[in-house]
């Protein structure tokens, strides 16, 4: 039934914002947006080794009422060093919501919430390494 990540949506009073603090991060550029007369209200990345999508949503499309405490559930992406990329995050802004854990061997996780209430996770995950080490070179 469940075929694979197709897009993770944040949420964000100031889609501007959010767009340049993920283009800070990430290191990209959105390869859409959709403009709603003015500032645009979605945008969206394409990152990692699948080309997942990380889109960021106008909050007032929600389809849930805002709450003032960062929830929900956690999208770990993975990375090589948790402790870089953790640390990196609180760097531009993010605050800790779960400081770094080695969940057993070959797992480590972390996770903060962005600058715009949302939790996003970070995790070395030996098992994601296997499958792409599976992958046939130069396919997505």
């Amino acid at each position: 039934m469940l075929r694979g990540l197709t897009t993770v949506s944040f949420f964000a009073d100031d889609v501007p914002a959010a767009r340049d603090w993920y283009t800070e991060l990430l290191g990209i550029e959105p390869y859409f947006a959709r403009p709603v007369e003015g500032p645009p209200a979605y945008v969206e990345f394409r990152l990692g080794d699948y080309q997942h999508e990380l889109g960021i949503v106008d909050r007032r499309f929600a389809p849930h009422s805002r709450s003032d405490q960062a929830g929900g559930a956690v999208i770990y992406w993975h990375v090589h060093d948790v402790e870089a990329a953790f640390e990196r995050l609180l760097s531009l802004g993010a605050t800790v919501h779960d400081k770094p854990v080695e969940r057993g061997p070959g797992f480590v996780t972390a996770s903060v919430v962005d600058p715009f209430g949302n939790i996003l996770g970070v995790m070395y995950n030996e098992h994601y390494l296997e499958i792409l080490a599976l992958r046939p070179t130069g396919s997505i």
